[in-house]
């Protein structure tokens, strides 16, 4: 990628110190720094929560963690109950104020922070003094993270956006809210996916699933997250009492994942005869997913609401067709009817119809997972890296 850079133009890239405040430096993030680096050597993510490097990205990095970090729910009980069973609920994210120390000893030229943290204040209230740039990520737009109807947040962030010298965001709706809500300048607001998967983190995990969840009928539907209410578990299987009933029963629901939910989920399955379509995997750990999506026909993101999705672009990486509910940042990846479905979590019968089209059809499978795994030649690590790279000098010749 680096060869694709002017010498001059990557010689000053060379010596540019760029900082990264990564609220929590997931192990999605890897592949992308990764690559960042590659371009911009000098390059230091700082984050409150870091998990350690995954294997094969090992040091690929400069990371140092700051303090740790604390989540607060705000709002009253009643709200936060109500919010909890249709979205993201209101919180708090409590972050060691050392960063701005470590933003001066470090002298960046450019700080990309996320979203409108109190680190983002920092880095905002210290630009003057350390003469950086700050570009915000904004991973995407819903309502649980909008807080559209929060006039004092939306003060805040409107304020906050006059010193920002750009934005990057996953996808449009991102773009929209941060244009026509907070009112940032369209050409500073920067929209591509930019947390995507890479194949290395998942080739060393193919033979490491239990074969009792993956040895059942097929097509094998993937369901890949926490099972708590805002990830629509309960409106999937839904949708399966519906196909039961209407006599699909040779099919299968993997669901790999863990949670609150869980035990009330289990009753159901029990209660309305899903035991032979639903298997329960438990939790994976990220490096363990993809022997999940190798074993897989079909990828279900049920979610109520989610800012991005990124087990939607994993499982195109892997070449899967993808039925994404309209609640999902990732569903503008989705192309109807040639890679997959965007249906509305809260119509199970309208999920159900999509999914009795996969097993009437199997030979849709391969052929919507191809399309997957073409369009995501399109969005790599690399070309992610080279976007931001861009970003960088936007922001620095503005």
């Amino acid at each position: 990628m680096s060869s694709l850079i002017p010498p001059t133009e990557r010689d000053r890239h060379q010596e540019l110190r760029i900082a990264w405040l990564l609220q929590v430096a997931g192990h999605y993030w890897q592949p992308i720094m990764g690559e960042f680096t590659s371009l911009f050597p000098r390059a230091k993510v700082f984050t409150a929560n870091w998990p350690g490097f995954i294997p094969g990205f090992e040091d690929s990095f400069q990371v140092e963690q700051v303090g740790t970090i604390k989540v607060y729910a705000i709002g009253n009980k009643t709200k936060q109950s109500k919010q909890s069973k249709q979205g993201y609920g209101s919180a708090f994210a409590s972050l060691s104020l050392r960063i701005g120390n470590y933003l001066l000893k470090f002298k960046p030229q450019v700080v990309f922070t996320t979203g409108f943290s109190i680190w983002t204040i920092i880095a905002i209230l210290l630009k003057g003094v350390g003469n950086w740039k700050v570009v915000i990520v904004y991973d995407g737009s819903t309502p649980g993270v909008d807080y559209s109807d929060s006039t004092l947040r939306l003060r805040q962030r409107r304020l906050m956006r006059r010193f920002v010298d750009a934005f990057i965001t996953n996808n449009q709706a991102g773009q929209a809210y941060l244009v026509n809500v907070v009112g940032a300048e369209p050409e500073r607001v920067f929209a591509r996916p930019y947390l995507i998967p890479h194949q290395k983190a998942y080739d060393s995990t193919i033979e490491t699933v239990n074969p009792a969840v993956v040895d059942r009928p097929r097509p094998i539907f993937l369901f890949a997250g926490q099972v708590i209410p805002r990830k629509g578990l309960q409106q999937l299987l839904q949708a399966c009492v519906l196909l039961n009933q209407q006599g699909y029963q040779n099919y299968t629901i993997l669901v790999v994942g863990d949670g609150a939910q869980r035990q009330e989920l289990a009753e159901f399955v029990a209660q309305n005869g899903l035991s032979q379509q639903v298997a329960w995997a438990g939790h994976a750990e990220y490096t363990d997913m993809g022997a999940y999506f190798h074993h897989a026909d079909v990828f279900i993101l049920s979610s109520l609401e989610e800012v991005w999705g990124l087990v939607v672009v994993e499982a195109m990486l892997f070449a899967k067709p993808i039925l994404c509910s309209q609640g999902a940042g990732a569903a503008e990846m989705i192309k109807n009817g040639e890679n997959g479905y965007v249906f509305d979590p809260l119509q199970p019968q309208q999920l159900a119809d999509l999914m009795r089209r996969f097993i009437d059809q199997p030979d849709a499978i391969a052929q919507m997972g191809q399309k997957s795994q073409q369009i995501m030649t399109e969005h790599t690590p690399e070309a992610v890296a080279q976007h931001l790279g861009e970003v960088v000098d936007f922001v620095l010749s503005s």
